[in-house]
């Protein structure tokens, strides 16, 4: 089997031998040494060829995680492809060359944490190839053991996801159409990684925060909340575990760009695009559905004070010999709801007496038409005895006679909106 060994080899071997019995001994153990390490080099090699639809490299470090951190031991054909290094260049590195300014701290402190613990970590940040470049890498790192159940390396399995997320935002903006569909909705919109990255958001919340979308990208969703909430918000994405999302709501503070804060409600659900698992929540704006709240309260009470148990009044009009429409009834909670006196406005008009100048053509094309025939609703503004505004909704409906085609008058009731203008 001479034909396994080179003349350098050889060499060496006759140098190490006493005499030919020696050298023959010698030549024996290393080509039983070299068939075995053909044989694992097989097998490593069929390993690396069943796992390379899933995995662009393979990298494997000795256990040492104290600094400067794990050695690299091994690297395989892939890791030189994703990042430029060669094998040469790396073994007896730290996975630390691959990091770089936009490496997330956050994502590393908790892989060292899960690596203390002697747990596999599933994750992904930005790393940097040997030329600078930048790419998301995603780990899938596990203990490797001895016979005894020791924990000896770690083997890490990683592939650049880039194209997947910028895919996954292609997918956001052209199938969920955030915008359009929960923009319509009024809801406030947001999708996550497992890490607490946001994905991409609608304008509804780009804009109460007032940050725009690359803004967003550089924080995690607790580096958006007041202090006294991120513990919360972190723990939802540590170890991230679907089976645990459930109907429960979750208020929390957000900060705004400008420092301004707003209380928000949300809804967590999840689903799966492209292999990868997006967290998505809506939120409602508590602070603005208290404002809402106290506004109608306000309002409820401003209302009960002008028109107290009353919220509508009813009118009459008829056409006098002349062809001129004028106000013929009116009913007694007129005077409750605006302080004014009825025969005031039957005596010079509608128009003249009650209505604000914006609504007067409303008001003449309703009554026309329903002399004509068809009932109508306007909304308008009636004038009160305090000279402040309220707002109505005023229905038209003609009333015929004994002559059913002909309109005699017509009745009109105004219902009282909540709202009082100044």
């Amino acid at each position: 089997m001479d034909h396994k060994l080179d003349e350098k080899i050889l060499a060496q071997l006759k140098q190490c031998s006493k005499d030919e019995a020696s050298l023959s001994k010698l030549k024996e153990l290393y080509e039983e040494l070299h068939d075995r390490f053909q044989e694992v080099k097989k097998q490593l090699s069929l390993v690396e060829q069943a796992i390379k639809h899933d995995y662009d490299s393979i990298l494997i470090t000795d256990l040492d995680l104290e600094n400067p951190g794990p050695k690299i031991v091994y690297v395989n054909d892939g890791f030189t492809r994703m990042t430029g290094y060669t094998r040469e260049e790396v073994i007896g590195k730290t996975p630390r060359i691959l990091q770089g300014e936009k490496t997330d701290r956050h994502v590393l402190d908790r892989l060292k944490e899960r690596l203390i613990e002697g747990q596999a970590f599933f994750g992904h940040t930005v790393n940097y190839r040997k030329d600078g470049s930048e790419f998301i890498n995603q780990w899938d790192i596990h203990p490797l053991t001895n016979k005894n159940g020791e924990i000896t390396h770690w083997v890490s399995y990683q592939r650049d996801i880039t194209d997947r997320k910028e895919s996954s935002k292609l997918i956001f903006d052209a199938n969920l159409d955030f915008d359009n569909l929960v923009e319509e909705s009024k809801k406030t919109f947001v999708d996550l990684d497992v890490q607490g990255n946001i994905i991409s958001s609608n304008s509804s919340f780009k804009n109460l925060l007032g940050y725009d979308a690359d803004e967003l990208k550089t924080v995690k969703i607790w580096g958006l909340v007041s202090e006294d909430d991120q513990a919360e918000l972190k723990a939802l994405f540590e170890d991230f575990d679907s089976d645990k999302i459930g109907e429960d709501s979750y208020s929390w503070e957000f900060i705004g760009k400008e420092g301004d804060t707003v209380k928000l409600e949300g809804n967590i659900n999840y689903f799966v695009s492209n292999e990868e698992t997006v967290i998505r929540i809506h939120f409602d704006n508590i602070s603005l559905r208290n404002r809402i709240i106290e506004t109608l309260k306000k309002k409820k009470n401003k209302f009960e004070d002008i028109v107290g148990k009353k919220d509508e009044f009813s009118l009459r009009f008829v056409v006098n010999e002349d062809g001129e429409t004028g106000c013929k009834f009116i009913s007694d909670s007129f005077t409750a709801i605006t302080g004014l006196d009825p025969d005031l406005v039957i005596e010079k008009g509608v128009s003249e007496v009650l209505l604000h100048a914006d609504d007067v053509k409303a008001i003449e094309k309703a009554l026309e038409k329903a002399f004509n025939g068809t009932s109508s609703s306007v909304s308008c503004k009636y004038k009160t005895s305090d000279g402040n505004y309220i707002s109505v909704v005023q229905s038209f409906k003609p009333g015929y006679g004994a002559n059913e085609e002909v309109v005699e008058s017509v009745k009109s009731v105004a219902l009282i909106e909540l709202e009082v203008e100044n």
